[in-house]
């Protein structure tokens, strides 16, 4: 059985914010999201050459660095997303203070392997 994994542990130091070390970070904390990854690289590089501007690169990176940040976080990411959810799909804010998450784990304690 593994250890709890209490709320504030980082399941990963935060990355250097560079798109290189970014693409690692993902594989660790959200690697189900690793294809929206790439596909977002490929289309800011794109963009940058069309745009003849890094700013499309910048853009990739300020993203990916928040996503990353808020995933190394069990609690943070368990409380980002349940939000994340109740906005799209609750029509109220009574619905979304009754509401549980869809999901049965995340009232679960996390462990650590």
């Amino acid at each position: 059985m593994g250890l709890p994994v209490h709320d504030g542990i980082e399941l990963i130091p935060r990355p250097e914010q560079s798109p290189t070390v970014l693409k690692a970070a993902p594989a660790m904390v959200a690697v189900d999201r690793l294809p929206e990854m790439i596909d977002g690289q490929t289309r800011a590089m794109a963009e940058t050459v069309t745009a003849g501007s890094v700013q499309p690169i910048r853009a990739f990176v300020a993203h990916w660095a928040a996503v990353v940040e808020i995933e190394r976080h069990p609690g943070t990411a368990r409380t980002y997303h349940r939000a994340n959810y109740l906005a799209n799909h609750a029509a109220t804010l009574q619905e979304c203070a009754s509401t549980p998450p869809p999901w049965p784990s995340s009232t679960a304690p996390l462990t650590r392997r």
